[in-house]
């Protein structure tokens, strides 16, 4: 069955009391009110240590904030945690203070990226993968909820396809099933100039290359058994929302959630809106109520879950 025509707007501070009914146009947005969650202070990814565990032959450079439930960070193409450029950083530190005020949270680099290590085995998606799941069992983890932008959202596909085991709840945010469809040509072209670009770093450029060499996850997708939410801007030229909603398409049960004129991995541009929402993935068994609503002044539009079609979909 297709998406959903009409879009509805999704309420996602789960605290919030809303009224009911559903219709297709939304509200102005309205100024908060006492109820509003209070947004606490950013966590500083330079004073937070460094650690290292040793998987599948490299070593893995990870962060750690907060408690409870654990949720894994798995970043883009090209990106470093203690980045501290706002713009190139994967993960803003409002965003991550939001998130780790109700999980445990752990963000890690790449094999070959920012402080992981590098060995002579060729990266691929699929490698990539097992380190996310060798670093889930590393940390003393059978499973654990995991949240993937961009390239990471590619790994926490294959991820959830190989080791289903070890995925509790997914959120894949800015997202594409592979490079190389057409929708996704800025980032081909991307990747095919680093891929090329020998003053770029080893790490970088097979980045680079696994992303070109990889077939993709589309095949994977109708098997997804999970509770999975696909986050996009709508002004995202990199990943374009078609093919998020496409993705929706074949993984039954799945959320989409499309924030309003924002751009490819919007936690940099509304980490506030993008923490809230992330928060109540965890908490989510079935579809939430659909209100119209605008939160803090960001309009989601959300789509209600998915039933992939095709053979053996109910």
């Amino acid at each position: 069955m297709k998406p959903t025509s009409v879009p509805i707007v999704l309420a996602v501070i789960a605290i919030m009391v809303f009224s009911a009914g559903c219709t297709s146009t939304a509200p102005a947005a309205a100024s908060p009110s006492p109820s509003t969650p209070t947004i606490p202070p950013p966590v500083s990814i330079a004073n937070t240590p460094v650690q290292y565990k040793d998987v599948n032959g490299v070593r893995l450079a990870y962060w750690e904030w907060g408690s409870g439930e654990p949720v894994l960070l798995i970043e883009g193409f090209s990106s470093e945690v203690a980045n501290d450029t706002p713009t190139q950083a994967p993960w803003n530190e409002t965003f991550l203070s939001i998130l780790s005020s109700k999980y445990h949270v752990y963000a890690y680099d790449h094999r070959g990226m920012g402080y992981s290590s590098m060995n002579n085995v060729t990266p691929t998606i699929p490698i990539y993968a097992d380190d996310a799941a060798g670093l889930i069992k590393a940390l003393g983890y059978d499973s654990m909820n995991v949240y993937g932008e961009s390239m990471g959202s590619s790994t926490a596909q294959q991820l959830v396809i190989t080791h289903p085991e070890v995925v509790r709840k997914l959120i894949l945010d800015s997202n594409s099933y592979s490079a190389n469809i057409p929708e996704c040509q800025t980032l081909h072209s991307t990747l095919i100039e680093v891929a090329n670009d020998t003053t770029a770093s080893p790490g970088l450029r097979a980045e680079a290359n696994a992303n070109l060499a990889f077939n993709g996850t589309w095949n994977g997708l109708a098997g997804i058994n999970k509770t999975v939410m696909l986050v996009v801007g709508t002004g995202d030229v990199i990943t374009p929302q078609a093919v998020s909603a496409r993705m929706a398409g074949q993984i039954n049960g799945s959320w989409l959630v499309r924030f309003q004129g924002l751009p490819h991995i919007g936690n940099r541009n509304a980490p506030v809106q993008y923490g809230e929402n992330a928060v109540v993935l965890p908490r989510y068994e079935r579809s939430p109520a659909c209100v119209p609503v605008t939160v803090r002044g960001i309009r989601l539009f959300f789509t209600q879950p998915f039933r992939a079609s095709g053979p053996g979909a109910p």
